[in-house]
């Protein structure tokens, strides 16, 4: 076969799977900072018998910034102070940092998906009535784009799926192992931790376009 045509075949195949793979859908940035969800007994217990959060700023999925903040206290007595509590309760205790944070702590906390603590890294925190110590609860939040419905129906994702993301702004970076949220409560936008965001020169409000691309490293 001519070589010529053999390699205008495979420009029609590679042209044809990438626009397979491609949603072609943008999202803003949201960029995470670190931040911890407390039971009410551990809050009663940082900041007082009867505590109830103090909401700031409302976040999706009714959610909100409260203006409580702890220190948390990683290995050999190193500290992270002014970690912003995010409400309402939760049924367990935790903290969502960056992989830098957790170098800083000098701890080695796992990227998870949010809730699942189970087997996670250690954390003392320290309110100003109180102190815990969390046996496992501090993780890296696995990165992840919350969605309405009907953007993800557009997008032609499902709640669960894994992504890839990718920037064009800043550095024009890709990232993988992006985990999708449906959720009514939802505004679509795309979650990236500090270390992320800053590595690849994305600020909040940013575009990120989704692309059906999964593997590589999380």
């Amino acid at each position: 076969m001519d070589r010529e045509w053999v390699e205008q075949i495979a420009r029609m195949v590679i042209e044809r799977l990438r626009a397979e793979s491609e949603t072609g859908y943008a999202v803003p940035v949201g960029v995470s900072a670190r931040h911890i969800h407390l039971t009410r007994e551990h809050a009663e217990t940082l900041f007082g018998p009867g505590h109830e959060l103090t909401p700031v700023k409302p976040l999706m999925g009714g959610q909100f910034a409260a203006d409580e903040r702890v220190t948390i206290v990683g290995l050999g007595l190193r500290a992270i102070e002014n970690v912003r509590v995010l409400g309402p309760y939760r049924g367990a205790s935790q903290v969502e940092i960056s992989a830098t944070d957790a170098v800083r702590l000098g701890v080695r906390a796992p990227v998870r998906d949010s809730g699942d603590i189970a087997g996670s890294a250690p954390v003392a925190v320290v309110g100003p009535r109180g102190a815990v110590y969390l046996k496992e609860g501090l993780i890296v939040a696995r990165r992840h784009i919350h969605m309405s419905p009907r953007d993800a129906a557009a997008a032609g994702v499902s709640d669960g799926e894994e992504v890839s993301a990718r920037s064009g702004d800043g550095r024009g970076a890709v990232f993988r192992h992006v985990k999708i949220r449906v959720s009514p409560d939802f505004t679509t936008e795309a979650h990236l931790d500090t270390d992320e965001a800053n590595a690849a020169g994305i600020k909040r409000g940013d575009l990120v376009e989704i692309i059906r691309v999964g593997g590589g490293a999380p």
